[in-house]
């Protein structure tokens, strides 16, 4: 066995394991085969705030998939960048929008539901972007999340709540919505604005803005890299629909590091994330995406699987894939995505609790590293989020 480790070892420092190649006489076939049943995924931007985020979207790049911006200003749907554009209620709104109206935006939806549908043919995943608490957005998503659902589709919906300084009415509409398409959808992910106020209260309200477009956008592309790009543990549509589908309220989170304790702290980075309000404690399902450099070991990966299933319920259905960037040497990368998660703005949305519910933020406690074993059968605790925190570096800031 340890010639067989050494000898392994040796091929590919030698860059001698490259698979040798063969046409077989299927190959043609199977091509044909494989691009017919190519999964479909369409991410939708509906309203102002969803086609800025599919504006963002295309900034940072996102392949294989269709980018859709759905509106109904014309003006606004004009600037902004996507693949393909819908505009909602010609006739009711004669591209002029919704004027901040839910009812307008649903009304206008139905209006144009035959073309939706038409175009939602096919998908296997729909998307949708949304910011609640204006009229497109939150009136028509419901109904654009009922339409995919008829054509087959598994329905993901991510919103964002405005902040506590649009105004008392602004939240409720966006309260109204959020019951409205926590029904239509198969899982949702709510991030709330006012959470950014916590970490970048001195930006301007307008980067402000940019930040959550930003992180909705990344949280969208990592999901459907995991699908889109082969990896060297694969995570294939299955899996996905398997997770995604009757999901309910779910967390979407990235973490790395290059750190000396790279694995835990990735995972760490992961759940510290400041703006999420969901805990994945009791989470019913998951799908765990780990991408790194050559140099990843399968000690690190048993760390964090460990760490992440010791936090969901002990029934809970756990996927995951890994892939090798030659570009991350160094660092490790985790993709997250659990479902059924206990999340406050939806449950207070569903119940028609009080709109203050939704920005009370969980009890953070510090839990030290040495509380997380490996090798044990016993169930681990994962910190929610960390008391101290560089919000530069966990979203992106310096790169914007």
């Amino acid at each position: 066995m340890k010639s067989i480790i050494k000898s392994a070892g040796r091929r590919i420092e030698g860059e001698l394991h490259e698979i040798p190649q063969k046409v077989s006489p299927e190959d043609s076939a199977l091509k044909d085969f494989v691009e017919r049943v190519k999964a479909r995924i369409v991410i939708m931007g509906v309203g102002g705030a969803g086609s800025n985020t599919i504006t963002r979207l295309n900034a940072i790049g996102v392949d294989a998939v269709e980018t859709v911006a759905v509106n109904t200003d014309a003006q606004h749907l004009l600037a902004t960048v996507a693949d393909r554009k819908i505009l909602l209620g010609k006739e009711l709104c004669g591209g002029n929008g919704s004027g901040g109206d839910p009812r307008i935006g649903e009304e206008a939806a139905k209006e144009s539901s035959e073309e939706l549908k038409e175009f939602l043919q096919g998908t296997d995943i729909l998307f949708i972007m949304a910011g609640l608490g204006g009229g497109t957005g939150t009136g028509a998503s419901p109904i654009i999340a009922e339409v995919a659902k008829q054509v087959g589709a598994v329905v993901v919906s991510i919103v964002t709540l405005p902040f506590s300084a649009e105004g008392s009415k602004k939240k409720e509409v966006a309260i109204e919505g959020l019951a409205k398409l926590a029904e239509s959808s198969d899982t949702i992910v709510v991030v709330n604005n006012d959470r950014i106020l916590d970490i970048a209260k001195e930006l301007p309200l307008h980067q402000a803005f940019f930040i959550s477009d930003e992180i909705v956008a990344r949280a969208v592309k990592g999901i459907v890299e995991i699908v889109m790009k082969p990896g060297l543990i694969n995570v294939d549509l299955a899996d996905l629909r398997n997770v995604l589908e009757s999901g309910g309220p779910a967390v979407l989170s990235f973490g790395e590091s290059d750190g000396e304790n790279r694995a835990i702290e990735a995972v760490e980075d992961a759940l510290g994330n400041p703006l999420l309000e969901a805990d994945i404690s009791g989470g019913k399902s998951a799908i765990i995406n780990i991408t790194s450099g050559p140099d990843f070991s399968l000690d690190e990966m048993e760390q964090i699987v460990e760490a992440i299933v010791g936090s969901l319920d002990p029934t809970a259905n756990v996927i995951w894939g890994a892939r090798i960037d030659e570009s991350l040497k160094g660092v490790v990368q985790v993709l997250l995505v659990v479902t059924g998660v206990a999340s406050p703005s939806v449950e207070a949305a569903l119940q028609g609790g009080a709109v203050e519910a939704v920005t009370e933020r969980p009890t953070i406690a510090r839990v030290e590293r040495a509380t997380i074993p490996r090798r044990s059968s016993e169930r681990r605790t994962v910190p929610l989020a960390r008391e101290v925190r560089e919000p530069e570096k966990d979203l992106g800031l310096d790169e914007l």
